[in-house]
């Protein structure tokens, strides 16, 4: 599976800047390429809870249903793809000079053979420029909240 890390300092405080990536009807205004983040059942927040992602790259659409397999308020958000696209996305929200230190781990596995190359040459150069885009609208939009 291919890891890509990411720290930035959002000038908010932590139980704000969590709050904010907590919120499923938020994660399509900051999350870069993401179009719908729904969820599957009655549970919207912490430990269990799933739903249903779209994410555009490019010209194709992929589709994951993720589950909030750690949550600790303030603290962590981990999610993790149970069917679609294989991904996992972790959020560790720390108390730093001038706000928060947010820490953003993506990690993803393609499929095997012509099919992953193609979407590997897609995801690459994406997914850098999702991190930078998703952590500037998410310290822009927490910043104007604060």
């Amino acid at each position: 599976m291919a890891t890509i890390r990411h720290r930035s300092v959002v000038g908010a405080a932590p139980d704000l800047v969590f709050e904010y990536v907590n919120d499923y009807q938020r994660v399509p205004d900051f999350m870069f390429g993401i179009t719908r983040f729904d969820p599957t059942g009655e549970q919207t927040v912490g430990l269990g809870s799933t739903f249903a992602a779209h994410m555009t790259v490019g010209p194709k659409t992929l589709k994951a249903t993720v589950e909030t397999t750690e949550w600790v308020e303030n603290e962590l958000i981990r999610l993790v793809a149970v069917d679609g696209f294989t991904a996992a996305t972790i959020w560790r929200f720390a108390e730093a000079e001038g706000g928060t230190e947010v820490d953003v781990e993506f990690e993803y596995r393609l499929p095997g053979g012509l099919a992953g190359r193609a979407l590997g040459t897609l995801l690459e150069p994406f997914i850098g420029q999702a991190i930078r885009h998703t952590e500037s609208n998410l310290a822009q939009q927490v910043e104007r909240l604060g």
